[in-house]
């Protein structure tokens, strides 16, 4: 029996000045020291044109910005209403998995698709969106990073927004990164300047490959491992059910590392491969992170351990994790990954 056409993935329409953005935080909300970052990155947004909404769920009353209930119908709202073009949560958090089971998957995919984007916990139902519905998400930049300028190479969250489509979008590793994490906002509300105090570029780790030149290509598929192999090949990522629909040529997967040790990294992957996450996969891309090592055993070694009999490509230090600067990537879209002495870059096509 001949191979079924896969599903064509859908791209929500380009961003155009006067289109609205609307901002929740699903998971975590922003304290008061840092709400001048907030007014900040509004101004910044309408100064170029857009509309802002900041919505109820954003503040920080606890370790979620809302009860669960309230964060979902928010993100449910914005998702669905036509006049919001983009949802951009402030940052990340710590249990957005809360609200996977109060959203409407079907009500998502029956509306006109909008931009989410972001990444770190917010992939706990920004990767699900892509997985049930088919409609691109943007693994980048969260709200509280849109003033950072990028570095020459790099594509900042909008301009993969605002992409039209059938275009190319290529980046390039910089070769630059910074050792730690976020700048001090209280402090400085209206940093846009990262210091990039390391260099370096990307790894081939694979057992028996170390650094050979490669190209990978598939559709992407991106998660951070702290959060997303709590639902791995479950019924809200199957991942394998995504690859049969949309891309039955497989899977080009991007782990974002946060912070967990390199054991506990190295049983969150193994899980994952069990679970069916990397059964499709043409090859794996890992972040760099400064998560800690167990003595005698890296991140690297962790990620060797658990998915180096995979028998595919696995490029390690990749600009998709918790040190910036950040890729901003397409969930859903083709990807080419190019892995050569003279080249670390990845192109993705808005088809």
């Amino acid at each position: 029996m001949p191979a079924q056409p896969a599903t064509a993935i859908r791209y929500p329409a380009p961003l155009r000045p006067g289109d609205r953005i609307g901002v929740t935080a699903p998971s975590s909300g922003v304290p008061e020291a840092l709400w001048p970052r907030v007014e900040l990155t509004r101004r910044f947004l309408e100064d170029r044109g857009f509309e802002v909404e900041l919505g109820a769920c954003l503040r920080a009353p606890s370790h979620v910005s809302a009860p669960r209930e309230q964060r979902a119908a928010e993100l449910m709202r914005m998702l669905t209403d036509p006049a919001i073009r983009a949802v951009v949560p402030p940052w990340g958090g710590e249990t957005g998995i809360d609200l996977l089971d109060l959203l409407d998957v079907e009500a998502i995919a029956a509306a006109d698709p909008t931009w989410c984007v972001g990444y770190s916990d917010t992939t706990t139902w920004l990767t699900p969106v892509t997985l049930r519905t088919g409609v691109a998400t943007v693994h980048g930049q969260n709200f509280m990073d849109t003033l950072y300028r990028v570095p020459e190479g790099m594509s900042h969250w909008l301009d993969v927004a605002s992409a039209p489509a059938g275009t190319e979008l290529v980046q390039h590793s910089p070769g630059r990164y910074r050792t730690t994490g976020f700048d001090d906002w209280a402090a400085d509300p209206g940093a846009s300047d990262y210091v990039f105090d390391g260099e370096g570029t990307w790894t081939r780790i694979d057992p028996g490959h170390v650094d050979e030149p490669v190209t990978l290509r598939g559709r992407l598929v991106a998660g951070c491992v702290e959060t997303i192999s709590f639902i791995a090949g479950g019924a809200y990522a199957d991942v394998n059910a995504f690859a049969d629909a949309y891309s039955p040529e497989g899977l080009v997967h991007v782990l974002d590392i946060a912070e967990w040790g390199s054991y506990d990294i190295c049983r969150a992957l193994h899980a994952m491969r069990l679970h069916g996450w990397f059964d499709r996969s043409n090859g794996v891309l890992v972040s760099r992170t400064a998560a800690p090592a167990a003595p005698g055993f890296s991140q690297h070694d962790a990620v060797v351990d658990a998915l180096g009999m995979l028998g595919v490509p696995i490029i390690a230090d990749v600009e998709c994790g918790h040190l910036p600067p950040y890729l901003a990537l397409l969930n859903g879209a083709p990807t080419t990954v190019r892995f050569d002495a003279d080249e670390r870059s990845i192109a993705q096509t808005l088809t």
